[in-house]
């Protein structure tokens, strides 16, 4: 239940994984007065905080908390990886344990500490038929119908990966949105151009519906590792490489997992006059 705050301010944190942000606000005592558009003028940088998502802790029965994620636009988005990493972090960091599980629209999804202060989250099995993706009509999700031979998979979320000679030869500002949008994907598609460079690593680029351009992304890089993997250009175990650093990710029997850092950058809270003007 959402309730009003007219008096009090809104306490968040800001943390990020690979320079992949998120405003995480804990209502694990209540709700908090989250509508699109606030969620919007938060992520706005000049006006508000800014964010690639924004993740709300809620609690859970039979698991140690719940999440929901949003993007910047102020849609839903059921998954995000690097956000799970982060918020599992902090909340093992409160109790001392090393390892946990979190509720999203994915499931139950668990999360260990890898040691040397990397967090691992397993992201679930991946979704490879057309309807669980979901794409618009039935076809073979390894190779869609759109000029540069794409492959689709579902993390909970879809993604469109493009392998290419060269991700820095391609212009994300178009190439993103032009895909996010397209009629295959009736729900709009996370668009990634990747490149092989190495024995079993891939250098990634992405573009996130609701958001666009992001340093990292958690789910798109379990994605691509899937899209590389089905398409036998490398084994199931790979390493990442985004703008914002790297991630490690291991597509295994029981689900994609995906260790990387993490980083609590500060706490803060949204002041009453700034909410009293949403």
């Amino acid at each position: 239940m959402v309730r009003k705050h007219s008096t009090q301010g809104l306490p968040f944190a800001k943390m990020h994984g690979l320079g992949n942000d998120f405003v995480v606000i804990d209502a694990r005592a209540g709700g908090v007065p989250l509508t699109p558009g606030l969620v919007a003028a938060i992520a706005d940088r000049h006006r508000g905080v800014g964010f690639d998502q924004l993740a709300v802790i809620e609690p859970a029965d039979g698991a140690d908390a719940r999440l929901v994620f949003f993007n910047a636009d102020g849609s839903p988005s059921a998954t995000c990886g690097n956000a799970t990493r982060c918020i599992a972090r902090r909340l093992m960091d409160e109790s001392g344990r090393t390892a946990l599980t979190l509720v999203t629209e994915r499931g139950v999804l668990a999360a260990s500490d890898a040691g040397n202060g990397l967090t691992s989250v397993n992201m679930g099995p991946p979704l490879l038929d057309w309807a669980d993706i979901p794409l618009a009509e039935p076809m073979d999700s390894l190779h869609l119908p759109i000029p540069g031979d794409p492959v689709a998979t579902g993390m909970g979320n879809p993604h469109c990966t493009f392998f290419v000679p060269d991700v820095d030869a391609i212009d994300l500002t178009v190439f993103g949105p032009a895909h996010e949008h397209h009629p295959l994907f009736p729900q709009r598609t996370n668009v990634q151009v990747v490149q092989v460079t190495g024995p079993d690593r891939l250098r990634m680029r992405v573009w996130e519906r609701g958001t666009g351009i992001t340093l990292a992304s958690g789910s798109s890089s379990c994605a691509v590792a899937v899209a590389a993997a089905r398409r036998g250009l490398t084994g199931r175990r790979v390493t990442v490489d985004l703008d914002g650093g790297t991630l490690m990710i291991d597509w295994r029997a029981d689900g994609v997992w995906m260790t990387g850092p993490t980083a609590h950058v500060f706490d803060g809270e949204l002041t009453p006059a700034f909410l009293g003007t949403l």
